[in-house]
C-alpha cells in the first residue's frame, strides 16, 4: 500500500475536513459582515481592513473560497473511497454516506451557524488566510471567472456593482432605524428619524401660518413694537406696514434700539432692515435647510403659486422639527391642546394638524389641510357650523364654538362614532 496507511489518509481526511469547515464558514462570514461595522473596526484592527479590500471584489473571493472548498471535498472523498477500498471490504456506499453527514454537520452547518451569528469576527479573523488563498488561487480564478462573467453578462449582473449596494435610500435608513432602534438612545432615534423625514415634508408643514404671524406694524405705537421685541423668541422679525402682505423687511434684534429710535424720530426704518426672502410652500425642508446655510438667512416668508404669502418659517422651525419641542414649547402645546377624562382633545380650529398628531400619537390626515379649520371646511365643502359632529377617518370633530366664521372650540376625540 506504500504511503496509503490508514492513519495518514485519515490525518489528511480530518485536515481537508477543517479546511472545507474555514471555507464554508469564510464564505457566510464575509458575505454576511455588515460593511458599516468593518470599517468601524478597521481603525484599530488590520484584519477589517484586508476583509474589506477583499469584499470590493466578491467575484473574486467567492471564486477562490470555492475553488478551495470544492477541492477539499472533493479529495475528502476520494480518500473515504480508498479507505473503504483498501481497509473495509470496498463499501463505498457507507463510507459516501458516513462522509456526507460528518461534511454537512462539521464542515457545513456548524462553521456557516457560527459565521452568521459573529460575521464581523469570523470575517476579521480569516482575512489574513483568504487574501493567501486569493494569491495562490489566481490563475485559476482568472479562468473560472472568463467563463462566469459571460454567463454573468447574459444575466446583466456586474460584479463590481456590489459596492453600490452599500448605499441606502431614505426608506431603507429608516427600516435600518426601526429594526434596531433599541440599540440607539431614545432622544438619537427621534432626532435621527426626523432628520429622514425632512425630505417629505415641505415647508407649508411646518411653517407659522398666515394669522399666526408675529411682527412690528410700523403703523402702531413705539411701545407695542418694543413688547414685540422684548417678548420675541427668534433673532428676527418681520417689519410691515397695516398687515405682513405689505412687508417692508425683516428686523435683526441687534439692531433694535436703532429701529425703535428712527422710529420713534419718525425716520425711515427700511435701511435699518434685512430685505425680506420668499420661499414657495411646496419647498422641501432639506431643500430649504441648505438655502438658509448658502444665504447666511434664518428667516424667510412662505408664498403660494400666486405669490400671496401664507406663512413665515425660521431656521429655529427646522431645528425644533428635528430636535423635538423645548421645555416652554412643551407648556405652550399643553396649554393649545387640553387633554380631557374621556380622552377627547379641546382645542381650536387654528390648531396644526401636524402639532396634534405629534401631541397626542394620533394620525389625522394632514395631506391637503394643515389645520383643523381647513380640514373641516374641505370636508363640509362650505364654512362649519356650531353644534355640529362629523367623523373624519375614524376620528369625531365637534364644533363647540365659533368665531368670525373660524372654529374656536372644538372637541375631537379618537375612536369614537358621529351621531348620525
Amino acid at each position: 500500500m506504500g504511503t496509503n496507511s490508514l492513519s495518514f489518509l485519515l490525518i489528511v481526511l480530518i485536515v481537508l475536513l477543517i479546511f472545507s469547515a474555514f471555507s464554508s464558514g469564510s464564505e457566510t462570514g464575509m458575505m454576511a459582515s455588515n460593511k458599516v461595522k468593518l470599517r468601524n473596526l478597521s481603525k484599530g484592527a488590520k484584519g477589517a481592513k484586508r476583509a474589506l479590500k477583499l469584499l470590493q471584489r466578491p467575484d473574486i473571493l467567492l471564486s477562490s473560497i470555492l475553488i478551495g472548498n470544492n477541492f477539499a471535498n472533493i479529495l475528502a472523498s476520494a480518500i473515504v473511497t480508498i479507505i473503504m477500498i483498501d481497509y473495509f471490504d470496498g463499501n463505498v456506499l457507507i463510507g459516501s454516506i458516513i462522509l456526507t453527514l460528518v461534511i454537512l454537520i462539521f464542515s457545513e452547518i456548524t462553521p456557516k451557524t457560527i459565521a452568521s451569528v459573529y460575521p464581523e469576527n469570523f470575517a476579521t479573523k480569516s482575512s489574513w488566510l483568504l487574501k493567501l488563498l486569493v494569491i495562490i488561487f489566481k490563475p485559476l480564478v482568472w479562468l473560472t471567472n472568463i467563463v462566469s462573467s459571460r454567463i454573468l453578462r447574459i444575466f446583466n449582473v456586474d460584479p463590481l456593482g456590489s459596492a453600490s449596494n452599500d448605499d441606502l435610500n431614505t426608506d431603507e435608513l429608516r427600516t435600518l432605524l426601526d429594526e434596531h432602534g433599541d440599540l440607539i438612545p431614545n432622544q438619537s432615534r427621534e432626532m435621527l428619524s426626523s432628520i429622514l423625514g425632512m425630505e417629505e415634508l415641505t415647508v407649508e408643514d411646518i411653517m407659522t401660518p398666515h394669522a399666526e404671524i408675529i411682527g412690528i406694524d410700523v403703523t402702531e405705537s413705539v411701545s407695542a413694537a418694543k413688547e414685540i421685541i422684548k417678548s420675541s423668541y427668534y433673532s428676527k422679525l418681520p417689519v410691515f406696514k397695516g398687515s405682513i402682505d405689505s412687508i417692508i423687511g425683516v428686523l435683526h434684534l441687534k439692531d433694535s434700539h436703532q429701529f425703535l429710535e428712527a422710529l420713534k424720530g419718525g425716520t425711515n426704518v427700511k435701511d435699518l432692515l434685512f430685505e425680506s426672502t420668499f420661499i414657495s410652500q411646496s419647498t422641501t425642508i432639506s431643500m430649504q435647510l441648505n438655502k438658509f446655510q448658502q444665504q447666511d438667512n434664518n428667516l424667510s416668508l412662505v408664498v403660494d403659486e400666486y405669490g400671496e404669502i401664507q406663512g413665515l418659517l425660521t431656521l429655529e422651525d427646522i431645528f425644533t422639527e428635528i430636535v423635538g419641542k423645548f421645555g416652554g414649547e412643551k407648556e405652550e402645546l399643553e396649554r393649545e391642546f387640553t387633554k380631557l377624562k374621556d380622552g377627547s382633545i379641546l382645542t381650536d380650529g387654528n390648531s396644526k394638524i401636524r402639532d396634534l398628531n405629534n401631541y397626542v400619537n394620533w394620525e389625522i390626515p394632514e395631506e391637503s389641510s394643515k389645520t383643523i379649520n381647513g380640514l373641516i371646511t374641505e370636508y363640509l365643502d362650505q364654512i362649519p357650523q356650531a353644534n355640529l359632529c362629523i367623523e373624519i377617518d375614524a376620528y369625531r370633530f365637534e364644533i363647540l364654538e365659533l368665531e368670525d366664521n373660524l372654529i374656536s372650540k372644538i372637541k375631537i376625540k379618537k375612536g369614537a362614532k358621529a351621531p348620525l
